[in-house]
């Protein structure tokens, strides 16, 4: 065999060699390619019910912050009414029971004024004048 032969078969080994190493790694590619789908098949099968339940949390936490909005309004509403009730009670106990309460009060103070005038206007007992009168005696 001749130097040139010789290089040829270590350059057809050679070549041989690669191949046979390029095949070994498109195989491994393909083998980490099936692996890595299935590992992202199972992720989305095990992630589905999550995604799930965190909707459905998410739908009722909604469901509630409505119900509350309504609980609130309702309150909200109540309370002006028994704010509006309380006022106009407040006006008519004024006009029903205060107001005339007042008037009797000036009427009662009226007559003591009156009964006052008349008793200094009144004549001494016993023929003495009032300023003559026992300033210790009650009565």
């Amino acid at each position: 065999m001749t130097s040139s032969e010789l290089f040829l078969a270590v350059i057809a080994l050679s070549t041989l060699i690669m191949a046979l190493v390029q095949v070994g790694a498109i195989i491994a590619i393909l083998k980490i390619a099936r692996q890595t789908q299935q590992a992202v098949s199972d992720l989305q099968r095990d992630v589905k019910p999550l995604i799930a339940k965190a909707t459905a949390v998410a739908d009722e936490a909604t469901r509630t912050a409505t119900l509350v909005t309504a609980q609130t309004q309702k309150i909200d509403r109540l309370l002006t009414d028994f704010t509006v009730r309380f006022d106009q009670t407040s006006a008519v106990v004024q006009q029903a029971i205060i107001t005339p309460a007042r008037e009797g009060m000036a009427i009662v103070a009226a007559i003591r004024a009156g009964v006052g005038a008349l008793r200094r206007a009144a004549p001494a007992r016993h023929g003495r004048p009032a300023e003559e009168e026992d300033p210790l005696f009650i009565g």
